[in-house]
């Protein structure tokens, strides 16, 4: 049961050897680093409150969909709350018998691709108990505003609610997306879709529309995927500047290959070079580029540590589309409906950009300009943005990240992926100094530690920030 009725204050007074912890977000970020803290660093035992509006801790915005479409795009196998067992969850699964109802889930190599939900579903289950016995409360509440008052942090909320913390987590998720200049004109279309991550989006688009997504990544082949279960049966086509659609999984398991980390790679173009040459050596010896980019994955940290900021930034501006659709694969089951529609000739992948856009009666009326060739009009009943987080947008996305950054204890990230902190997730103000008490959990610190956006590493993460909470802890009862 979430808590709704929380003095903090008072709390504080009558327990003053007691820190709070707050974490904003009860996605996988906010609540594996509750958990952990929780579980793992009882000696220390803080008073732990998650903020987040949901019924449940961890769902989040990723797992809470009810769209039977939308599935995990790792093997349930290598997703888990706890790293040091990357299979607890296909236990889980086992366990609780969780796919009796889904017979696509397994696939024929042996790998189970459950629906998202479900993934979802295990977390929230795995925090439920922490909630019922109080060493975790979950405040189901919008966070409103954030200030300092005096030594501690003060945060209000939707419920009327003040609470008083001694450290704050933020592990909110990417801001939504952002429409692109040029479709701005297309706003006042019943059947534009600005943000296709919204329940009930795409329920506008009628089964035999034109349809243009603007996107080629996950959330294209999601849509795609969403719309086919749903009946659609018209013409799609995606777009991107590259034209590169999202790529499935090796047909069979394969070690990571290659070493990129050793001697430190200084810059992107050397990068590039020995990611390139490692899929070539890797195919001589019968492996897919798969194993490559596993490997890239699974040194990130310590490939993005080693750059300098100029070349982080290079690598973001113009690698970072194709890391995207190599590094983050669509399950199967979403791989062969892409896979049908194009051999039907129902979809086609451009590499385009849009140079305008307008409305002509309940038409979408766009001029694409080919990466080859000349503009081109093109005419749609429907329209869907699927670019993914405006990342640069994460300090204007919610009225107490922008009042943190008025009064200096935010900034942006110098490579524009979130919010700028040290190696110790410990926020950078905007006067370049540290905050120790003010943390940043998840694909939010992406730009300080690099590969953030995969699962497993999102929870290596917060177990890394639960261990950095707990020893200020320590410290400060020690100092106490």
């Amino acid at each position: 049961m979430a808590d709704q009725d929380i003095s903090p204050r008072i709390a504080l007074k009558a327990d003053r050897r007691r820190p709070l912890v707050a974490i904003i977000g009860g996605g996988l970020s906010g609540a594996a680093v509750a958990y952990h803290l929780a579980l793992t660093w009882r000696d220390v035992q803080p008073a732990i409150i998650v903020f987040e509006p949901r019924p449940e801790i961890g769902r989040g915005l990723a797992y809470d969909t009810r769209d039977a479409a939308h599935r995990i795009n790792v093997p349930a196998a290598r997703m888990s709350l706890l790293p040091e067992h990357p299979e607890d969850f296909l236990q889980w699964i086992i366990d609780n018998d969780a796919v009796a109802d889904d017979p696509e889930a397994k696939r024929e190599n042996g790998s189970v691709f459950p629906r998202r939900q479900l993934f979802g579903q295990y977390v929230a289950a795995a925090l439920q108990p922490l909630v019922e016995t109080g060493a975790v409360r979950h405040r189901q509440a919008v966070v409103t505003d954030v200030s300092r008052d005096g030594a501690f942090w003060r945060l209000s909320d939707s419920q009327g609610g003040q609470t008083f913390a001694d450290y704050l987590v933020i592990a909110t998720s990417h801001p939504a997306p952002s429409t692109p200049r040029n479709l701005a004109a297309l706003a006042s279309h019943p059947r534009f879709v600005a943000d296709s991550t919204v329940a009930g989006s795409l329920d506008v688009i009628r089964p035999d529309d034109n349809l243009l997504v603007v996107g080629n990544g996950l959330t294209a082949a999601d849509v795609v995927a969403s719309l086919a279960s749903s009946g659609h049966r018209g013409r799609i086509t995606s777009i991107s500047r590259r034209g590169l659609r999202a790529r499935g999984h090796a047909p069979a398991t394969q070690e990571p290959f290659g070493n990129f980390d050793a001697p430190p790679i200084r810059s992107t173009a050397w990068l590039l070079r020995q990611v390139r040459q490692a899929v070539v050596d890797a195919a001589a010896v019968s492996l897919t580029w798969h194993a490559v980019i596993d490997q890239v994955r699974g040194q990130g940290h310590a490939i993005w540590r080693n750059l300098p900021v100029p070349e982080r930034r290079r690598l973001v501006r113009h690698l970072r589309p194709f890391w995207d659709v190599h590094r983050f694969r669509i399950a199967p089951q979403v791989e062969e409906v892409l896979d049908q529609a194009i051999e039907k000739g129902r979809m086609e992948v451009l590499a385009a950009s849009i140079t305008h856009a307008r409305i002509h009666g309940d038409k979408i009326h766009v001029t694409l300009r080919p990466r080859r060739g000349v503009p081109v009009e093109r005419v749609y009943d429907a329209a869907v943005v699927t670019t993914g987080p405006a990342h640069g947008g994460i300090l204007d996305s919610q009225p107490w990240l922008a009042n943190l950054r008025n009064h200096g204890h935010l900034q942006l990230d110098p490579t524009g992926l979130g919010l700028f902190c040290n190696d110790r997730s410990e926020a950078i103000g905007g006067d370049g100094t540290t905050d120790p008490t003010l943390l940043i959990s998840g694909p939010l610190a992406r730009g300080t530690f690099g590969e953030l956006m995969g699962l497993p590493q999102i929870t290596e993460h917060a177990v890394f920030v639960a261990h950095e909470l707990a020893k200020k802890v320590r410290s400060a009862a020690v100092t106490g």
